[in-house]
């Protein structure tokens, strides 16, 4: 829960404790002025909506690349790295997975259980970290697809469930791991070690990633730890090429509604029609600080916020924007004073962690949110 304070006509402050300032991050137009009171060059609003059109997940060789020019193909090529990937010298446990299929009464072993996460993920009910595991965050997804395509809702993965992921033999086709050669830009990301006081946080340039493997498993949607175990030689040096999960194309139709369910720990994401379009795993609130209850709208929309902590004498230490910021890369700030949809520095605590009453997704889930979210879209706390 964070308390709103206006430091611009489009630009609000948070903090009860805890605060963010949107400064310099607004969405932007394309000569780079910031935005008044839409904050909306970036983002899909309803003006545009019919022009929308949605991106197959099928990817060819490039992934997160969207085609055309709609405002959610700019804001979603502009958050989200596009990754150009081939499946050359795949290693054997690489096409495995790739290959992996599964039958009624078949374990889910880890490559099921990759597979399983990249068809959720590719038909945008989020996982979170890929990490090759059934688990909570996984069974949810599974349970939102069943949802979104009008099956039977099960705590168990069943044929009817599997049939209905793999109908598509292209999607199915698609690679799950790839081959990716670092480039310099990977290698040159800003690391930092990050101290545990806000005020020494403020003192920082940036709350940057605190390893390069942490940004890379971040580009790739992956758990660093499952990162690692598929490259266990690896330098992560430029030119080398490694073993990643491709993450696909996000969801491109507009979301004018969305739903956050505190008993599932999900954001369920609708049309304008009232389709369920997609969903993300994530924490709402706390039994110490609850989210809030009713329906509110989406009023300010921040790519790369700050923060400002607020200490029990008042003072303030703003904390810079970054992966590693308190609420990520992404404040989408509510109707609701003090409240907002954001992202998080930690992506494989997502459900399992608790919120100060905001809605915490994954950084890359905030982004893909971010892009398509209409301005005034109605957000529901269940």
């Amino acid at each position: 829960m964070f308390q709103l304070t206006k430091i611009s006509k489009a630009v609000a402050a948070i903090g009860l404790s805890t605060a963010v300032f949107m400064s310099q991050s607004i969405a932007a137009t394309n000569d780079g002025a910031n935005i008044a009171s839409n904050a909306t060059t970036n983002a899909v609003n309803k003006d545009n909506a019919s022009n929308a059109k949605d991106t197959s997940p099928v990817t060819n060789g490039v992934s997160q690349k969207i085609a055309g020019n709609s405002k959610a193909a700019t804001s979603l090529n502009k958050f989200l790295p596009t990754i150009k990937y081939t499946t050359d010298n795949l290693p054997t446990v690489a096409q495995k997975i790739n290959t992996a299929t599964w039958q009624e009464g078949t374990n889910i072993d880890r490559n099921i259980g990759t597979k399983l996460q990249a068809l959720l993920n590719w038909h945008h009910s989020g996982v979170g970290a890929v990490d090759g595991y059934w688990g909570k965050n996984t069974r949810k997804a599974m349970q939102a697809f069943q949802k979104a395509n009008g099956l039977s809702v099960t705590d168990n993965l069943n044929n009817e469930t599997w049939q209905a992921l793999t109908k598509n033999e292209k999607l199915m086709a698609q690679p799950v791991l790839v081959s990716y050669q670092l480039t310099d830009a990977d290698i040159d990301v800003k690391t930092i070690n990050i101290p545990a006081g806000a005020e020494a946080k403020a003192e920082l340039d940036g709350m940057y990633y605190e390893s390069l493997t942490e940004a890379l498993a971040e580009k790739f949607h992956i758990s660093e730890k499952y990162l690692k175990a598929l490259n266990p030689n690896a330098s992560f040096s430029a030119g080398e090429t490694i073993t990643v999960y491709n993450p696909g194309n996000p969801n491109t139709k507009p979301v004018s509604r969305v739903v956050a369910d505190k008993s599932t720990q999900t954001l369920y994401a609708y049309d304008s029609n009232n389709n369920l379009i997609a969903s993300y795993p994530t924490t709402v609130g706390s039994t110490a600080t609850p989210s809030p209850t009713g329906t509110h709208t989406v009023e300010v929309k921040v790519h790369e916020p700050n923060y400002t902590y607020s200490g029990s004498d008042g003072s303030k230490s703003i904390i810079p924007p970054g992966p590693n910021n308190p609420v990520g890369s992404v404040w989408i700030g509510l109707s609701k004073p003090s409240y907002g949809i954001h992202g998080s520095p930690d992506p494989e605590r997502i459900s399992r962690q608790a919120s100060a009453g905001c809605v915490r997704l994954t950084n890359w889930d905030a982004l893909a949110l971010l892009g398509v979210i209409e301005n005034g879209a109605t957000v529901e706390f269940k």
